[in-house]
C-alpha cells in the first residue's frame, strides 16, 4: 500500500467503466477507517452514476451557480451543466456536522478530507482514476438543499471516478528535507 500512497496520481481524463460495486464497496470501506475523533463517523458520500444522474447532479450545480449569478450568459450554464459528465461517476463528500460538545467542525472536515484520501487511494490501488476537485460550488451554501443536506453540513469534494483515458505517470516525489523540519 505505501506504494500507492507514494506513487498516486490524479487523472481528469476520465471514461466508463466507472468502479464496479464491489471494487466500490472495498473504496468506501477504506474511507471509512479515516480517523474520527470520539467516533463521531461524520461522513456522508453521495454517489451519481449514470447519464440520468449525472444530468440531476448537472441541473444542481446550475441552480446554486444561478442563486449566485442570476444573469450567467446561456454558454456559460449549458457548460456547467455538463461538468458531471467529465467522468462516468461522480461522488460528493462531506463533512456532516455532528455538533459535539468537545469537537469542532473543523476536525468533522479533516476527517472527511482523510476519507477522500483513502477512497481516491482505494480506487488507484485497483486501477481507477480519481479526481478531488472543489472549485466554488463546494462552498456554495446553495447546493446543500439539493443534496439534502444540512446548513451546516461541508462539501468537502466531488470525486471524479473511472477508468483512465491516458497513462497514469507518477510525479517527481518532493524531497522531504523542503516540508519536513526537526524542532
Amino acid at each position: 500500500m505505501i506504494n500507492s500512497i507514494i506513487n498516486r496520481v490524479s487523472c481528469g481524463r476520465l471514461e466508463a467503466p466507472a468502479p464496479s460495486k464491489e471494487h466500490l464497496e472495498l473504496m468506501f470501506k477504506a474511507a471509512l477507517r479515516a480517523p474520527s475523533h470520539k467516533a463521531l463517523k461524520p461522513w456522508e458520500y453521495i454517489v451519481f452514476e449514470g447519464e440520468e444522474a449525472l444530468d440531476r447532479f448537472g441541473s444542481y450545480m446550475l441552480q446554486a451557480a444561478l442563486k449566485d449569478d442570476p444573469d450567467m450568459d446561456v454558454e456559460k450554464q449549458e457548460k456547467l451543466k455538463k461538468k458531471p459528465h467529465r467522468a462516468p461517476m461522480v461522488v460528493v463528500a462531506v463533512a456532516k456536522a455532528k455538533n459535539h460538545p468537545k469537537v469542532p467542525h473543523v476536525e468533522e472536515i479533516l476527517s472527511a478530507g482523510a476519507g477522500v484520501q483513502n477512497l481516491i487511494l482505494g480506487a488507484f490501488d485497483l486501477g481507477y482514476g480519481a479526481y478531488w476537485r472543489t472549485g466554488s460550488l463546494a462552498f456554495n451554501d446553495y447546493m446543500k438543499e439539493p443534496l439534502g443536506l444540512d446548513f451546516e453540513d461541508t462539501i468537502v469534494g466531488f470525486i471524479y471516478l473511472g477508468t483512465p483515458t491516458t497513462e497514469l505517470k507518477a510525479k517527481p516525489i518532493p524531497e522531504v528535507e523542503g516540508f519536513v523540519r526537526w524542532g
